[in-house]
């Protein structure tokens, strides 16, 4: 069975990111990585070492977890993969590297432009219209791969206050006496334990500005206002008319302890199953001074072991009492069977969000240039290449959807700079006209093939006739 390299994606996913910087963004580091690992085969030399270097394994591990993936596809993430090449490309120097792609992966001469955006819309569950980028007459080889998701969690959020992401107030009276104890990460405002119902209404919990206005859902450090800096989501509170609260069941929260960033709050939200398959959804928050990097960092290493259990769990009885950048903790006596008579309880209060990018990912270090110089070595040609990955994504109260597609031209070179002669010629006195028969059937040049069957000498023109002037019929 073939070993999926998790922490090869985690590193390449941490120099994507780091190119995106901290603005509010949605990407798919797997949907890029596994362009690279179906072209990794096709490089030899140094340009292998370079592509071996940015997958993080060599391209032979990385193309056969690839095929491992593509090849057996998840039933809640549809993918999709095509290398594209342009009629007159010599087949024969792409033989090899073809034969060695996964089954499932498209294979043929390059669509146009409405070809593309018919293939994303396809296999994106029709949230991306455009694929990424556009044909010229410079494209030799393409490459895409397409992931999404579309699923509704098997427990649906509830619906709260927009105040609940806000800090506590001290001098709310509303807050009920006996509400469990709420750790960092449930930002428990003065809404929290109302009842399902509290507020919710047609546009099932999505506020009006849901993820949509310039700062909204930035990374941790961005946007802050001086609210902020003693709880966590005090500025979002304020513009926010209604959030998400975890239920009493069904999702799973707590305190994990990560490396640069520190302490994190952890809330999983799990799509209803098919045929043995699910997906998982984390959200991690950290401290606002944790810098986004680092936040998505601590994210994917926990994201392997969070999809069945919670790890790096701190107990909320080592964590300081009161408010804090995560949230609030506040302890109270109760009756409980509890080891120890110690009971800990953890919700989570989310907004909705959705975001909608398209990144450039012929940055240094991502590996497209790589990738060019490879499949440039296959045509025995000088090629450049472009890059770019269109995302879309939406976090509501009843599920999730999310996709991606990512493609890759490899285009000639541009020619050096030269200078150009260009003529226009005017038949505008008398002249030969020569109608030259062509015979070409069988393959082989016929009896008719190159034999003048009408001649003419044009020495007095005309006017376009009327049926010059409409537009051509398909044939006559």
């Amino acid at each position: 069975m073939t070993t999926i390299p998790y922490d090869p994606l985690t590193r390449y996913a941490a120099r994507l990111h780091a190119d995106l910087g901290d603005r509010h963004h949605v990407a798919s580091p797997l949907g890029a990585w596994l362009l690279l690992a179906l072209a990794a085969p096709a490089a030899t030399g140094a340009v292998r070492d370079e592509l071996a270097e940015v997958l993080g394994v060599d391209g032979e591990t990385a193309a056969a977890a690839a095929t491992a993936l593509l090849d057996r596809p998840h039933p809640l993430v549809p993918s999709a993969t095509a290398v594209w090449h342009r009629p007159g490309t010599d087949p024969d120097r792409l033989a090899g590297w073809w034969d060695g792609l996964p089954r499932s992966t498209a294979t043929g001469p390059l669509p146009d432009r409405a070809g593309l955006d018919a293939w994303a819309r396809e296999h994106t569950l029709g949230l991306v219209d455009r694929f990424p980028l556009t044909v010229s007459p410079r494209v030799l080889l393409a490459l895409a791969s397409a992931l999404a998701t579309r699923i509704s969690w098997a427990t649906p959020f509830d619906l709260v206050s927009g105040a609940a992401l806000g800090p506590d107030d001290p001098h709310d009276a509303s807050r009920p006496d006996d509400g469990p104890a709420h750790p960092p990460g449930a930002g428990h405002g003065p809404d929290q334990g109302r009842g399902p119902d509290q507020g919710r209404g047609p546009d099932q919990g999505r506020g009006p500005d849901q993820g949509r206005g310039p700062d909204q859902g930035r990374g941790p450090d961005q946007g802050r206002g001086p609210d902020q800096e003693h709880g966590s989501g005090g500025g979002w509170a304020g513009r926010l008319s209604r959030v998400l609260r975890s239920p009493e069941h069904g999702h799973r929260a707590w305190i994990a302890a990560t490396g640069p960033a520190g302490d994190v709050a952890v809330h999983a939200a799990a799509a209803v199953e098919r045929d043995g398959a699910g997906l998982v959804v984390l959200s991690v928050l950290a401290d606002p001074a944790v810098p986004a990097a680092d936040v998505l960092a601590a994210g994917y290493a926990l994201a392997g072991a969070a999809v069945d259990g919670e790890p790096a769990r701190r107990s909320l009885f080592d964590l300081p009492l009161g408010p804090g950048p995560l949230g609030t903790l506040r302890e109270e006596p109760v009756r409980t069977a509890a080891r120890g008579g110690r009971e800990e309880r953890h919700r989570a209060v989310l907004p909705c969000w959705s975001a909608h990018d398209e990144h450039d990912l012929t940055a240094p270090g991502l590996g497209f240039a790589a990738v060019g110089r490879a499949l440039g070595g296959l045509l025995g040609v000088d090629v450049g290449v472009e890059a770019r990955q269109a995302t879309v994504a939406q976090y509501g109260r009843y599920g999730f959807e999310a996709t991606a597609v990512t493609g890759a031209f490899a285009l000639t070179s541009l020619p050096p700079e030269g200078v150009r002669r260009s003529a226009e010629l005017r038949f505008g006195h008398p002249y030969a006209v020569l109608a030259v028969a062509t015979d070409r059937r069988g393959g082989e040049p016929g009896p008719w093939h190159g034999l003048p069957v009408f001649s003419a000498w044009v020495a007095e023109p005309r006017e376009p006739v009327d049926t010059d002037l409409v537009d051509p019929v398909e044939s006559w």
